[in-house]
This record gives structure tokens, C-alpha cells and sequence, in this order.
């Protein structure tokens, strides 16, 4: 829904113009928040959430997956299929409101950064500051493709108001 209203929005069906509208000279009324967007940022945020629980699942089923032993331990098997279900469906249900490219980057970042870190903690995989290093590098591409993933594309489009093309001059 949210996608479908922006994607209207840039198309020029709803203009700017519909949101920006002027109170009444010497009027103190301010214009509402269109009650539409609100519901948009909220399914966003939300998509958002989900994307970091699913990203956090996919470090689970990846550390499960290890300690299944190709599959041979039934509890890290059995934990692993659940945590991909899991992990899975939540990226599904983030693609619908963030741009599927910023949503797979950010859910395998996590997922990476998560399993490592815990391979590093556990002991099963060396640490070192290099590897820390570029842990926090990761991390930090994760936070700026947050920060500016969704807003910068809708920021770079230019918005057309709605042309009266009445075919009689």
C-alpha cells in the first residue's frame, strides 16, 4: 500500500501540491499530516523491524548449520529449518515496503555480522582487530543504507503535478 502511494505520489497522480496546501492569509491553522503517510512511515518502521529480527535469524540458522554437522544432530538441524523459514518470510515481508537490494544487503549484513562475531566470542573462529575492523565497517554500510536507502530515491525524483491535458484549447 505504502509503495503503491509512493509510487503514485512520483508519478505525479497526487502532487506535492495536495500536501503543501496554504492556510487562509492570517489563519494560525496548521495543514494536517496527511493521515495516509502516517500509516506509510508506520508500515515502513515496521518493515524495518522485521528486516533486523529476519537479518538476526539468519545468523541463528547459519551457526545452527554448523552445528548440525551436515545435518546429523537433529536439535541444530531442526533449529536451522525454522530459523531460514523464519528469516526467509521476514525478508519477504520487508521487500514489500523497502527496496528488495537495500533490504537483501542489510538482512545478509546482520546475518554476517552476527554469525562472525559469535564464531569470534565462542572461540571457534580467531579474532583479531582486522577482523573487528571490518566488522565495524560492515556494520556501519548496514546503518547508511538504513539512513539512506529509502528516503534518497524519492528524494532524487523529480515530482510533476498532475497535467490537464483537456484536448480543447
Amino acid at each position: 500500500m505504502c509503495r503503491a502511494d509512493a509510487l503514485a505520489n512520483l508519478s505525479g497522480t497526487i502532487g506535492r501540491d495536495t500536501l503543501a496546501a496554504e492556510p487562509a492569509a492570517g489563519s494560525r491553522t496548521m495543514v494536517k499530516y496527511p493521515e495516509r503517510d502516517k500509516t506509510c512511515r508506520k508500515a515502513v518502521m515496521l518493515a524495518w523491524i522485521v528486516l533486523i529480527v529476519s537479518g538476526i535469524l539468519e545468523a541463528v540458522w547459519a551457526t545452527a548449520l554448523g552445528a548440525s554437522q551436515g545435518f546429523s544432530r537433529p536439535v541444530p538441524t531442526v533449529v536451522f529449518v525454522v530459523g531460514l523459514a523464519l528469516s526467509m518470510a521476514g525478508l519477504g515481508l520487508a521487500v514489500r515496503e523497502i527496496p528488495t537490494g537495500t533490504a537483501y544487503a542489510v538482512w545478509v549484513g546482520i546475518g554476517a555480522a552476527l554469525t562472525v562475531g559469535y564464531a569470534m566470542a565462542t572461540g571457534s573462529e580467531p579474532a583479531s582487530l582486522v577482523r573487528l575492523a571490518l566488522i565495524g565497517v560492515l556494520v556501519l554500510s548496514v546503518v547508511g543504507l538504513k539512513l539512506v536507502g529509502h528516503g534518497h530515491h524519492d528524494a532524487a525524483a523529480p515530482v510533476t503535478p498532475p497535467s490537464s491535458e483537456s484536448g480543447t484549447s
